[in-house]
């Protein structure tokens, strides 16, 4: 393994565990952020991490319950 593809690594797997953004760690691998999403594609990872507060929000302001 190299230094590079250890980095990648290290980056992605702090990204899953939630201790890194997403834009924080592309940057500690050297990776642009469309790079590094692949990274996270191709590891299985999700590339969006969904809040609570995110799903509340959306359900909130979805256009069926304004409607109701």
């Amino acid at each position: 393994m190299t230094e590079q593809e250890a980095l990648v690594e290290l980056a992605c797997r702090l990204f899953d565990a939630g201790r890194l953004a997403k834009s924080s760690a592309a940057r500690l691998c050297g990776l642009q952020r469309p790079a590094f999403e692949a990274e996270l594609r191709r590891r299985g990872l999700a590339v969006y991490r969904t809040t609570l507060e995110d799903y509340e929000q959306d359900t909130r302001d979805a256009p069926w319950r304004k409607a109701v």
